[in-house]
């Protein structure tokens, strides 16, 4: 069984920690002066991402306030992606502590706000059937807006292509409307943490 591991990349076409060779490789190659290093573990590698390259080989002098207390890390965190905007758009949910996916859905148009926020919603349906009262992390505050006003204010126009997908939009606004929860809805600090973890990759 292969040995996990964590890339940071300081300096590259993204920044950030990667899970994967495969998304740190094409983020460094072509770049010059591309740095980059991979970490046995999470916390070395937002360690050494917080720090900058130059502590790689030395102790790290953690600034005051450090990933380990800012991420709650038994959290989920949402996301959602659209190739052209409008366009294909799909989102999806991941549980921070383990990296297992919760939920992927996928439709053939829309935007990426509107794959923000119902991922959100999504996620907060999800999290109270099962009883579970952990944050929820974004880095969409139009998203985040939308949900505090319970309503999806999107222009995408409305026709025979989007009917299911606005079906979807409306029962997701009516849950909000019908429904309380408890969970936190937090913005993802994407300058100081990297790309939120639901990340689709494709910025």
């Amino acid at each position: 069984m292969a040995v996990k591991k964590y890339y940071v990349v300081w300096n590259g076409l993204k920044t950030g920690i990667f899970d994967n060779w495969n998304d740190c490789k094409a983020s460094v190659t072509g770049v010059n002066g591309a740095k980059f290093k991979s970490f046995p573990t999470l916390e070395m590698a937002r360690n050494a991402y917080y720090n900058g390259p130059e502590i790689v080989n030395k102790k790290p002098v953690l600034k005051p306030t450090t990933f380990n207390t800012e991420i709650i890390t038994d959290s989920l965190a949402v996301d959602a992606a659209c190739s052209g905007n409008p366009g294909i758009m799909e989102y999806r949910g991941v549980f921070i502590k383990t990296g297992d996916v919760l939920f992927h859905q996928k439709h053939p148009l829309g935007t990426n706000n509107i794959g923000e926020f119902l991922a959100i919603v999504h996620g907060l349906a999800e999290l109270k059937k099962r009883n579970l009262n952990i944050p929820v992390y974004t880095d969409s505050k139009t998203a985040m807006s939308w949900i505090k006003h319970k309503q999806c204010k999107t222009k995408l126009n409305r026709n025979s292509t989007t009917e299911k997908l606005f079906q979807i939009i409306e029962r997701a606004e009516k849950w909000l409307q019908t429904n309380t929860f408890t969970q936190k809805i937090i913005k993802w600090d994407t300058e100081n943490w990297g790309e939120i973890p639901a990340d689709f990759g494709r910025k």
